[in-house]
């Protein structure tokens, strides 16, 4: 048990009804740590306006530091000119970053949580300042930080590899799924399927809409599955079109079955858990994934997975998924009509789901994450 500490958190992607696997990693464990450390004190360091929801405890103080990070040139200010200023004047005994951005200017022990390096593998996945950003300053994170977290073994063993990091400097800290993920009444799986497909079955892609998530070979997938099958299956997209590219809007303009591919936007927990455990499947095949919070909640709702075999996704799902080559529009088809028609493949993949799920918590992802504050203080 370490003695009591002042903990400045980087708290800028605490943004309601904006929460993406980053944020709800961040959430779910600043929630834990700071109800469960009462002799701690936390300063929340957000870089806007913030929300109340977003104060668990009494002993967190939060702070609006300016500029607003959302563009290189103002995360250079903000980590680099901002917050080495409040971390001196706070006299904090660390800086925890859960996006991984850290000051490079500041002496205070700092704690990186680093999901992952797909700017490193896919460049040109972002726009240029950005990967010009974060393949400079990411591998100066990575050594200047006191303690790494990351969320899977592939990417422990990704930043080891790309920069050169001493692999007991980083541990793993995995994702955990919220409780309220769950099977759903049948009843409830009705009501869900006619608010978003007319009372249609549907398969499920759940995450921000940018390259890396594939969701040109999803598209080109799904439309092979529909050419194939006379099933009247939809695909539901749930999330934002934060980089929504030309890649992705030609192969869906492309499509001949496009009018059965529904892009709700951002949905809140409560719905999303309804969503899911309405679900025909969760057709989540990224090419490059740190972890796959969406792949944990489905088993958890007892809903069939198909997710890629590369990156972390395979180390998620393990047995309890099907998987698949990301780049294999055919295997994901081919999936897509094993979980829709073989019900004996169906039933197993539930069952292995619901148990892999108990592997993983939020409980555990924060004591685990605490571990860490623990051997950096």
């Amino acid at each position: 048990m370490l003695p009591s500490l002042k903990i400045a958190v980087n708290t800028r992607l605490l943004l309601p009804n904006r929460l993406d696997g980053i944020g709800w990693f961040t959430y779910e464990t600043l929630k834990r740590i700071t109800q469960g450390h009462p002799e701690c004190q936390f300063y929340f360091l957000f870089d806007r306006a913030y929300d109340e929801q977003f104060i668990f405890a009494d002993n967190i103080e939060p702070i609006v530091v300016h500029p607003q990070a959302r563009h290189p040139f103002l995360f250079y200010l903000w980590f680099e000119q901002s917050i080495p200023r409040v971390l001196k004047k706070l006299q904090v005994d660390l800086f925890l970053s859960q996006d991984g951005y850290l000051s490079l200017k500041s002496p205070i022990k700092q704690l990186a949580v680093i999901h992952d390096i797909n700017f490193h593998h896919y460049p040109q996945d972002l726009p240029f300042l950005v990967r010009k950003y974060y393949n400079y300053f990411f591998p100066k994170f990575a050594h200047k930080a006191s303690r790494i977290a990351t969320v899977s073994e592939f990417s422990k063993q990704d930043i080891v590899e790309a920069y050169g990091v001493a692999p007991d400097k980083i541990d793993v800290v995995y994702n955990g799924v919220n409780e309220r993920y769950a099977p759903v009444a049948t009843q409830d799986q009705e009501n869900i399927k006619k608010k978003y497909t007319q009372g249609k079955d549907f398969f499920l892609f759940i995450g921000t809409l940018l390259p890396r998530k594939n969701i040109v070979h999803l598209l080109k997938g799904f439309e092979r599955y529909k050419q194939n099958n006379t099933s009247d299956t939809q695909l539901l997209m749930v999330g934002n079109k934060k980089w929504w590219t030309a890649d992705m809007e030609e192969a869906y303009q492309g499509m001949q079955y496009k009018d059965e591919v529904i892009f709700p936007g951002y949905i809140g927990p409560k719905e999303l858990h309804h969503l899911l455990g309405a679900a025909t499947g969760l057709s989540f095949v990224p090419y490059f994934e740190g972890f796959g919070i969406p792949i944990i909640e489905a088993m958890k709702c007892g809903t069939p997975v198909i997710t890629s075999d590369a990156s972390s996704t395979k180390e998620v799902g393990a047995d309890a998924a099907i998987l698949v080559d990301p780049y294999n529009v055919n295997q994901i088809a081919q999936a897509m009509q094993e979980v829709q028609n073989d019900q004996a493949l169906r039933q197993r993949l539930i069952q292995k789901g619901l148990q892999r799920a108990n592997d993983f918590s939020w409980e555990q992802t924060a004591e685990k994450l605490w571990a860490c504050v623990e051997r950096v203080g």
